[in-house]
């Protein structure tokens, strides 16, 4: 996999990492989080990747699950930003050396489980160059190692 599609996957995976806050929260502890890729509408083979979150993470979904702004020579936005009882969905746009376009929708349908998609497309000099869609779930499984 080249540098450029690395730095996609890493892009649209806003939810493995960190801005507002939804109205519930989940289980603090040690999550396994899986992730099903298609770049450009082939699969990648699906990663799965522990994580923990600690109290304060857990409840404050916008803030742990919300868009991570920024990206290399270009100006990231937040567009769209709604928090809902279980649901959380957010879109951020960058535009520069590489225009961007990230959304996602959180389902938090219980304490321990969670799932998510998360679509991110961008262009270069105003051609499309990548269509990232990748789909997020979310199991607690404990307490954190």
């Amino acid at each position: 996999m080249n540098k450029f599609a690395m730095m996609m996957m890493i892009c649209a995976l806003p939810a493995l990492t960190l801005p507002a806050a939804a109205e519930t929260s989940i289980k603090p502890g040690q999550w396994k989080v899986t992730a099903k890729t298609r770049m450009n509408g082939a699969a990648m083979p699906p990663r799965v990747k522990p994580r923990c979150l600690t109290p304060e993470q857990a409840g404050d979904l916008g803030k742990t699950f919300g868009p991570e702004m920024g990206a290399v020579n270009s100006t990231c936005e937040r567009t769209q930003f709604e928090a809902a009882d279980q649901t959380l969905k957010w879109r951020m746009q960058c535009k520069g050396q590489l225009d961007m376009d990230v959304a996602a929708d959180f389902n938090f349908d219980s304490p321990t489980h969670y799932t998510a998609t998360v679509v991110s497309k961008a262009w270069m000099a105003g051609a499309q160059i990548n269509d990232v869609i990748t789909e997020l779930e979310g199991e607690h499984i404990g307490e954190c190692q």
